[in-house]
């Protein structure tokens, strides 16, 4: 039987960890939200992504009447 050399071992393991790790923070990234009402009925809905380095920041203001959310994109800041 043929032993597999230790390089060949570690320098496989290394491959599939840094694969893995790349397609995790791929389809995951650093993405957040937060979510505020003020005392008027608007709610401030905030998503962020740090894929691009902030590049896809998004804001949405909304009011809500009854059941209904009605919602408008706002400027970042």
């Amino acid at each position: 039987m043929k032993l597999t050399p230790l390089w060949k071992k570690a320098s496989t393991a290394i491959l599939l960890a840094l694969t893995l790790g790349g397609t995790g923070a791929v389809v995951g990234g650093c993405a957040y939200g937060g979510v505020a009402s003020t005392p008027d009925g608007t709610i401030v809905i905030t998503r962020n992504d740090n894929i691009l380095f902030g590049l896809l920041r998004k804001v949405y203001v909304c009011k809500a009447a009854g059941s209904a959310l009605t919602c408008s994109e706002a400027a970042a800041p």
